[in-house]
């Protein structure tokens, strides 16, 4: 799915659960809190499904089998030579890491019996159909991390906001004539603020728990990236110094 198509449907589907849940469904003590009680289970809501993207996004970016497996058979095709294994078997491991392996190795199949292309060529041949490769894989891996800590902000922001009205309310039912307080919209104030704080508070930490989770990930699976891409790189730097 398109990403911006992913995000306008995951903001209307989020306010929409949110508001329903908060007029429908929420004991009434929970419901003083306001719209804006809405608005942040529509944040909690909208932070769970950009973490179910996130998860089945970089378990297909793993690929198949384990990555260790999978490249340990790799480099053992690529020792013997044969190139069309290796890439059938970045085909059949699909993932990021795979399309990256792929493409060099793909690039390096081409050129490796090509006599006008120098031995130097090749390798950088290879080098930049890796880095290329990457440059399109590592943002996929990247990919709404910045929305789960934006949402993270957003959610503190309407916390504040929903408790600064419930003590606007609180406040406002202690400026009765003759001394006389409210105490029923005393009460309702206090409990806006309150439910608000916890509804801002709970989304900031379960967003931002689980963008430093998903980026602790990337930043693994991308150390395992250059691993892999500096192997293959020294494969072929060693079957290009044997056919000197």
């Amino acid at each position: 799915m398109n990403q911006s198509v992913f995000v306008t449907l995951n903001i209307l589907f989020s306010l929409a659960v949110g508001l329903y849940i908060w007029y429908a469904w929420l004991p009434e003590y929970l419901r003083d809190g306001g719209p804006l009680v809405g608005v942040l289970i529509a944040l909690s809501v909208m932070t769970t499904l950009f973490v179910i993207e996130r998860i089945i996004t970089l378990r297909k970016a793993r690929g198949k089998q384990s990555v260790q497996s999978f490249f340990k058979k790799v480099v053992e095709l690529m020792g013997t030579g044969d190139y069309e294994g290796a890439i059938a078997a970045c085909d059949k491991q699909r993932g990021s890491l795979a399309n990256i392996i792929r493409a060099g190795i793909e690039r390096y199949n081409q050129v490796a019996g090509d006599p006008d292309i120098s031995s130097d060529r090749r390798i950088e041949e290879t080098q930049k159909a890796i880095e290329e490769a990457n440059a399109l894989e590592v943002p996929l891996l990247e990919r709404n991390l910045i929305a789960l800590s934006t949402i993270a902000s957003i959610a503190t922001m309407t916390g504040l906001l929903g408790t600064t009205i419930g003590m606007i309310r609180a406040f406002s039912a202690t400026a009765g004539t003759g001394g006389v307080i409210d105490a029923e919209s005393l009460a309702v104030g206090i409990s806006e603020a309150l439910v608000n704080t916890a509804g801002g508070l709970y989304n900031a930490i379960f967003g931002i728990i689980m963008y430093n989770v998903f980026v602790n990930k990337v930043d693994s699976f991308n150390y395992t990236i250059d691993e892999a891409s500096y192997e293959v790189v020294q494969i072929v730097k060693a079957k290009e110094a044997g056919s000197k």
